[in-house]
């Protein structure tokens, strides 16, 4: 079983993005701890987040007090409603989370059926709880349940970091060849990639780039890669290197053979569904471009974003150093192509700049007037995949008005005391 914990800043988008599938009949609430059960009436986000609301107010300086934690069984484990719920109590439990408020959802509109977990880090008293040794915590919760409920064993280089073995080139430390060939000489053998362009995003990541080159030799055209060292902005810094330098691998036939494999592998490979999730939830918890890509970079996936000289974004590439593969957005999903990550930036930076004139209202009714908004421009931006959040509810913007009101009058009379 593999986990994977989100730490964000909307808790209003990471309720949204669950209970919509609820709401669409793609998934259910399986359990709410210190949230009452609803007999009588469907669950709403507005329901759950007023529970979370004592915990936010209690410490309002913890940059990502929302936590967004999805538990992903292999897809052979049959693993009924009851398991999950004990399941989810027992990891939230070795988590140290066990008397914070959450809810869990069961997602079923894909064949990996799957739980995802919405807690605060925050607690009643404004002390937040210790992530420090979150991950290895997380591995030996799961490694329990594995043994417990007999499932299987997910391996455990998949959570290593293969950047932390790769070392990025640094121009000031010289010997620029043997820096280059340390990275080069291994990397395409190590990770799975489906275009020259998902290949230069790698490397970039390590300080690199490549140009594929033609010429005439001997009277034949002949195609190679050049190599070049770059800054942390992408900027080449140094003279090209060919690629002969480096064997064999790192030439271009090579790196083309390597490519159709590729292909071939990541077609049907089970990791695109979990790195696709993982990518929606950073969406729905974040609310910037920063904090997107810092949310998936605590798990382990590089965001490579490029933009033209007006700032436009024209490509996307996710690097996912837990498969060893690197997908563009496109090839996940045509939602997730970089034309939807431009207009949900955009419109969120417009947004911004609208309401900075009101940087007196109360933390927590910004974060729910946030949160609304990133969670309609989601849903515009990815119609059919965020289709239709909150649409059950035709009262949210009175209610939210209400609520934001309350809110502003509860902090009014704390400052009094």
């Amino acid at each position: 079983m593999i986990a994977k914990i989100g730490k964000g800043e909307n808790l209003w988008g990471a309720l949204t993005y669950n209970q919509q599938k609820v709401d669409n009949e793609n998934g259910t609430v399986l359990l709410t701890n210190k949230i009452p059960d609803l007999w009588d009436r469907p669950y709403s986000v507005k329901f759950f987040h007023q529970y979370f609301e004592p915990y936010l107010i209690a410490n309002n300086k913890t940059e990502k007090p929302v936590r967004h934690i999805s538990l992903n069984p292999d897809p052979n484990d049959k693993v009924d409603d009851k398991d999950y719920r004990e399941m989810a109590q027992q990891y939230m439990q070795e988590m140290g989370y066990g008397s914070q408020p959450y809810v869990v959802f069961k997602h079923t509109d894909i064949d990996r059926t799957h739980i995802h977990i919405v807690t605060t880090c925050v607690q009643t008293d404004g002390k937040k709880i210790s992530d420090r040794y979150d991950h290895p915590r997380s591995m030996e919760a799961c490694r329990k349940l594995e043994k417990q409920y007999n499932l299987k064993v997910a391996g455990e280089n998949r959570n290593l970091n293969q950047s932390s073995i790769f070392k990025p080139v640094d121009y000031t430390n010289g010997n620029i060849k043997a820096q280059l060939s340390s990275v080069i000489r291994h990397i395409p053998k190590t990770y799975g990639f489906q275009s020259m362009g998902a290949y230069n995003a790698l490397l970039s990541q390590f300080n690199i780039s490549s140009e594929e080159v033609s010429g005439e030799l001997h009277g034949k055209m002949r195609k190679g890669i050049v190599y070049f060292a770059t800054d942390k902005n992408g900027k080449k810094i140094s003279n090209p290197f060919k690629s002969s330098l480096f064997g064999k691998h790192a030439g271009v036939e090579n790196i083309q053979v390597l490519i159709e494999k590729s292909r071939v592998k990541m077609k049907n490979d089970p990791s695109k569904l979990i790195l696709k999730r993982t990518i929606e939830t950073a969406l729905s918890t974040s609310k910037s471009e920063a904090s997107f890509k810092t949310q998936l970079l605590e798990q382990g996936i590089d965001t490579v974003i490029r933009k033209n000289n007006q700032g436009r974004i024209y490509g996307i590439t996710f690097i996912d150093h837990n498969s060893k593969l690197v997908w563009n957005g496109s090839q996940l999903d045509k939602e997730l192509a970089a034309n939807s990550f431009n207009k949900l930036w955009n419109d969120l930076e417009i947004k911004r700049e609208t309401k900075s004139d009101h940087s007196d209202y109360p933390n927590l009714s910004q974060e729910i007037c946030t949160g609304q908004f990133l969670t309609d421009s989601i849903s515009g931006v990815f119609d059919g995949f965020f289709s239709s959040l909150l649409s059950s509810d035709t009262n949210t913007d009175q209610e939210e008005q209400v609520f934001a009101y309350q809110m502003k009058k509860q902090q009014r009379k704390r400052r009094k005391k």
